[in-house]
């Protein structure tokens, strides 16, 4: 019996077995097996003994629809007969926790709980199949694909799906919403209620502020009237302070103001550390809308102009966020009409870069960059919480008491992501794909929030979705290959390409079956087939031996040339049911309980060290870390962020909407540094940033013998 198997068999409780992994053994080794018991004794110590026993799945059902606890509505789709069936097929699985910190996210924050909190009343199996049920709507054989791709963690819904579906009292199936502000009270009003109702139903919210009027502004027709843009945020701050998911989830909120409204400085000021609290913003996240000429501008060295959206309405006939900058920058400078300020464009990025390093805040949206790519009529002018959805939105204008005059497009996120290494595994991409959009199509459809009419007509209108990937870091170093390096490019370029293709090849036979395309395909480059152009240039196929041997290995054949042309044929003749196919999300929770690393970013260490509520430091080992490949799981500090932003640019020409991209610095990296970086993110054509992290130093003359955090 070996000191581990010794220290074992004296009961360590989980806790203590899972810390085992930050304290290196005897011969210097990370102690892996520490954390698989920490999982098992926290079955043995904490689950099972806090679950309720039921003696068959017919008593536990009952028991769970005559309570309250799940949704009677969603069973009864399905005969008794094939319950039985799916939830035997389910526990057939035989699935389990590979980790620690796995078993405990989904016990903290997914499984069904009494309502006391006390005792648990689902496993994880009981969650995916009720999941697969909901998203399902009736469809027995859809309903066993999907808990087969979720329980096998070749797709995992985001956390409001995969939290809510199936239950009676619940938040929304929604990741978070997006929402336009115009520059009118009623405008306003109607948002900050809008906000307080998303948030309390479990969304994110984003806003867009642009068109607001300035500070100064004339209100009326008297001069110097208007607050300005930050009292708003304000409002908003303290709405989604009070409103919250039963508890369950904070409100979260973000504000996104484009580079040249006149408040931009003011409303990055709103974020630096010792701002007056009069103005000081704590919770809400911060967004500006960047266009090229900013970034011209600042290569000249010249002063930037900010404009009056007030003027800019008045004299234009359109909103702010309706003019593209870029095109109409130097007649806007030179219209005398339209009140406008300057400021030296380089001081505007150090600004930017200097609130970053204080706060992580500002997101970015590259405005043209976006726009570019944009396959959908109209402009995209703000982006949401985490900057990875990139959709059009319309205006509502409103009567005096808040009723809808003309009722408006807001936008829903309805997203999921797909666990690359696994979705790989089973050989069967394809078909992972479109399981994972039909189940996305489906949220969207069940998405009616008739308290915000203007999403629920979005949503209606266009059936967007987000679909995402995550764990391309675990299985690039499982496949030992180097994070950013050539061949990992390679293969993250022809496995988006197609991802791509099989969303497209999916939403296309949607629209077949449906017999109606998203409001607004007769005028998208889908339709025009302008879209397909680049796929029938070029093949993407794998360029180097790595690679090649790699998509042979798992039975991967990405689409040719000749199946881009009738897909191109087919989505001309029959349209496409879903406007918006991708956007890929941060993967917080749902990579741990997935056993993936986050998105597509690196992870940011070997063994990742998290806060978790009252229990306190929990570790995370990287998916398919050992002994032997440790030298592939460099972190994203280490990586830098160039070979970030070149993996995120592989990706990002075949994703219609956006990525979430953090950016990673070390702990005597400069604002210049980050400016650097923003400016090759920029020039390599990525859409937006999310935030910006610092590697915190370590205490001078600290050092712990034998810990991973410090000796790796």
């Amino acid at each position: 019996m070996n000191h581990f198997d010794q220290t074992f068999d004296n009961n360590l409780d989980y806790h203590a077995l899972n810390a085992m992994l930050n304290l290196l053994d005897s011969q210097g080794q990370i102690q892996f097996d520490a954390d698989k018991h920490a999982a098992r004794q926290y079955f043995l110590q904490h689950v099972n003994q806090n679950t309720v026993f039921f003696h068959n799945l017919r008593e536990k059902l009952d028991y769970l629809i005559d309570e309250g606890y799940y949704d009677g509505d969603v069973l009864a789709q399905y005969s008794t007969d094939f319950q039985t069936a799916i939830w035997a097929d389910a526990y057939e699985y035989k699935f389990r926790f590979r980790t620690f910190l796995g078993a405990y996210k989904f016990y903290a924050s997914y499984a069904l709980k009494t309502w006391d909190g006390k005792r648990y009343l689902e496993r994880f199996e009981d969650r995916v199949v009720m999941v697969a049920l909901t998203l399902a709507k009736g469809d027995e054989t859809a309903a066993k694909k999907l808990m087969s791709e979720i329980i096998t963690g070749r797709f995992q819904p985001a956390t409001p799906t995969f939290l809510n579906a199936g239950k009676k009292s619940r938040g929304e199936l929604v990741s978070c919403f997006l929402l336009r502000v115009e520059d009118n009270m009623e405008s306003i009003g109607r948002a900050v209620n809008s906000s307080l109702q998303l948030s309390r139903r479990g969304g994110g919210v984003a806003l867009m502020l642009t068109n607001l009027r300035e500070q100064g502004a004339p209100i009326k027709g008297i001069e110097n009237q208007s607050s300005g843009v930050v009292p708003v945020m304000k409002l908003l701050e303290d709405s989604f302070s009070y409103a919250n998911q039963l508890g369950a989830r904070q409100g979260a909120g973000a504000v996104y103001l484009h580079a040249h409204h006149p408040d931009i400085l003011r409303f990055l000021d709103t974020k630096r550390e010792n701002a007056d609290e009069k103005i000081r913003i704590k919770t809400l996240s911060l967004g500006v809308v960047i266009p090229d000429i900013t970034f011209e501008l600042a290569k000249q060295n010249k002063e930037m102009y900010l404009f009056s959206p007030y003027d800019v309405e008045r004299i234009y006939g359109v909103p702010f966020s309706e003019i593209s900058i870029s095109e109409y920058y130097h007649q806007m400078v030179d219209d005398v009409r339209i009140h406008k300020r300057k400021i030296n464009a380089r001081a505007f990025f150090q600004t930017l870069a200097e609130i970053q390093f204080e706060s992580g805040y500002p997101y970015i949206m590259f405005e043209d960059t976006v726009n570019r790519a944009n396959p959908i009529e109209g402009r995209i002018s703000m982006s949401n919480l985490c900057s990875e959805i990139l959709q059009v939105n319309q205006a509502s204008t409103f009567n005096d008491d808040l009723s809808y005059a003309e009722l408006g497009k807001d936008i829903s996120c309805n997203l999921g992501s797909i666990n690359i290494a696994k979705a790989l595994d089973g050989n069967a991409l394809a078909n992972t794909v479109e399981v994972a959009v039909r189940a996305l199509n489906n949220v969207s459809e069940m998405s009616a929030i008739a308290s915000v009419p203007s999403v629920q007509h979005g949503n209606d209108a266009s059936h967007a979705i987000g679909l995402g990937q995550m764990n391309l870091h675990g299985f690039l170093a499982r496949e030992q290959i180097h994070y950013g390096s050539e061949a990992a490019l390679d293969f993250t370029n022809v496995y988006f390409a197609t991802v791509l293709y099989h969303c497209l090849r999916t939403s296309n036979q949607l629209a077949i079956e449906r017999g109606t395309s998203f409001d607004g395909f007769a005028q998208s480059s889908y339709a025009s087939g302008a879209f397909f152009d680049k796929y029938l240039k070029q093949a993407f196929i794998p360029q180097t031996s790595k690679i090649k041997a790699l998509f042979e290995r798992f039975k991967l054949i990405p689409p040719s040339q000749q199946d881009w042309q009738i897909l191109r044929q087919k989505v001309m003749d029959h349209g496409l049911y879903n406007r918006n196919l991708q956007a890929i999300p941060p993967t917080g929770s749902i990579s741990y309980i997935n056993d993936a690393t986050a998105s597509i970013h690196p992870i940011t260490a070997k063994i990742e060290i998290r806060k978790e509520g009252k229990i306190g430091r929990v570790y995370f080992p990287a998916p398919y870390l050992n002994h032997q490949n440790a030298e592939y799981y460099r972190d994203a500090y280490e990586i830098g962020p160039q070979a970030i932003i070149d993996t995120y640019a592989a990706a990002t020409q075949h994703v219609d909407q956006g990525l979430s991209l953090t950016l990673f610095f070390n702990d005597d990296a400069t604002t210049r540094d980050i400016n650097k970086a923003q400016i090759y993110a920029w020039k390599k054509g990525i859409k937006t940033l999310y935030y910006i992290r610092l590697r915190q130093k370590a205490l001078e003359g600290t050092q712990v013998d034998g810990c991973v955090s410090c000796t790796l």
